[in-house]
């Protein structure tokens, strides 16, 4: 699954669901990569009904099968301001993690490395929900696409539908699909949810 360059996010649609799901697929032949599902705890989950989720820790494990050892995991601490969120791979190895931007028009954050030197930028527009993956360098190294699924599913629930393109880098490539993929799926638990 993570040697592909890109990837469908389908989330699963729900009026008041308390857990996220999300479908990882093939945009060109919609085959079934793997699947993102919430593991936080069932007490996290009550507090959602009187505390902002964005507020509130969460922990999104990725796998190629339902029941399969995750492949990696993103976690979100509790949040104030500004949101750090922690990418391990299957070996509970941090890969890296991602800093919200305090002050953005379109939403944004830095992606470091484990020895917190900075690798790469993701950085939205003001209209909402294109955002550009930057290198270091200031190159763009992939792009996140909003999908449209119409208007009943967007007005009555919180599903989103997003396209991960990541452009080809060589023989990095595996390790930089954890970090893009992840940071697909943080820009909706950090920024997209409600």
């Amino acid at each position: 699954m993570l040697s592909k360059r890109s990837y469908f996010i389908r989330e699963h649609a729900g009026v008041f669901k308390l857990k996220d799901t999300y479908d990882i697929l093939d945009p060109e032949t919609q085959q079934q990569l793997g699947y993102a599902t919430e593991a936080t705890p069932g007490w996290l989950l009550a507090l959602r009904l009187v505390v902002s989720k964005r507020m509130l820790p969460v922990s999104i494990a990725v796998r190629e099968q339902p029941e399969a050892m995750p492949l990696f995991r993103i976690e979100r601490g509790w949040t104030f301001l500004r949101s750090k969120v922690f990418v391990y791979d299957a070996q509970n190895q941090a890969v890296g993690y991602f800093k919200s931007k305090l002050f953005t028009l379109g939403g944004g954050f830095d992606v470091y490395s484990p020895q917190d030197a900075l690798v790469a930028e993701v950085k939205g527009n003001w209209k909402g929900w294109d955002f550009k993956f930057l290198s270091a360098s200031g190159q763009e190294i992939g792009l996140v696409t909003k999908k449209w699924a119409g208007l009943g599913r967007e007005l009555f629930t919180t599903a989103d539908n997003y396209l991960i393109s990541i452009h080809d880098m060589g023989e990095q490539q595996a390790a930089s699909n954890v970090l893009l993929l992840a940071a697909g799926l943080a820009i909706d638990t950090v920024y997209k949810e409600q």
